[in-house]
């Protein structure tokens, strides 16, 4: 069961997803928030394991409240999946930067965010692999601090496949069937090397292989 915690300021907004998210079999809504202080409060409160978060709200963005969710070492465990009207620009960089698996658009189709939050509690593939590869160009091409590339001296030469092909959006089964093996082997594979790089999670791990140059090996 996908334990959800929903926070948007627009009640309309809450109560349509919750009305769709609700009558899934394998996801239920732990508790709802209408701004980003609620957000944190109610992570710390019921531990959900994803929370989906609007962008703007008042007295705290969710920019911000996923900042504070992620880096709450009790909430380790705690994914957070924004909603935005934004597309990719300015707002879904920092987003990630805060500490964010991925995003989706609030005018997405209702099975589109469904899988998104499945997906996100699999820990695969953040988005799409034309997205993916078109926003985390953009995100690690701007002024931030570096990740640690030396890390990537300690992946195996299996590892470093398997960061490279993270980066063009595959899921883990995808990787399996691309580098002939079993879909259990390239989770064990993908949850090493984003151990050995310091990735919290699956976006940290794409801004890792663009930015220590592995990326171009899918090129």
């Amino acid at each position: 069961m996908i334990r959800v915690l929903l926070v948007d300021d627009q009640a309309l907004i809450r109560s349509g997803i919750r009305a769709l998210l609700d009558a899934e079999d394998d996801i239920v809504v732990v508790a709802e928030g209408t701004d980003g202080l609620e957000a944190v409060t109610l992570a710390r409160e019921h531990r959900p394991d994803i929370v989906l978060m609007d962008v703007q709200m008042p007295h705290l963005d969710g920019i911000e409240a996923t900042r504070r969710i992620t880096g709450d070492p009790h909430l380790s465990e705690v994914l957070v999946v924004m909603l935005t009207n934004y597309g990719i620009d300015e707002y879904v960089f920092n987003a990630l930067r805060a500490g964010a698996c991925g995003f989706v658009m609030k005018d997405t189709e209702p099975a589109d965010l469904l899988q998104a939050l499945r997906v996100a509690m699999r820990g695969d593939a953040l988005l799409s692999p034309a997205v993916t590869r078109r926003l985390i160009s953009e995100f690690v091409a701007r002024p931030e601090a570096p990740v640690d590339v030396a890390a990537a001296g300690d992946l195996t030469k299996r590892e470093r496949e398997v960061v490279a092909l993270v980066a063009t959006g595959l899921s883990n089964d995808e990787i399996a069937a691309h580098m002939v093996i079993s879909p259990m082997t390239a989770k064990t594979h993908v949850s090493r090397a984003m151990i050995k790089v310091g990735a919290r999670d699956r976006a940290g791990h794409v801004v890792f292989a663009f930015r220590s140059g592995l990326a171009a090996a899918t090129n």
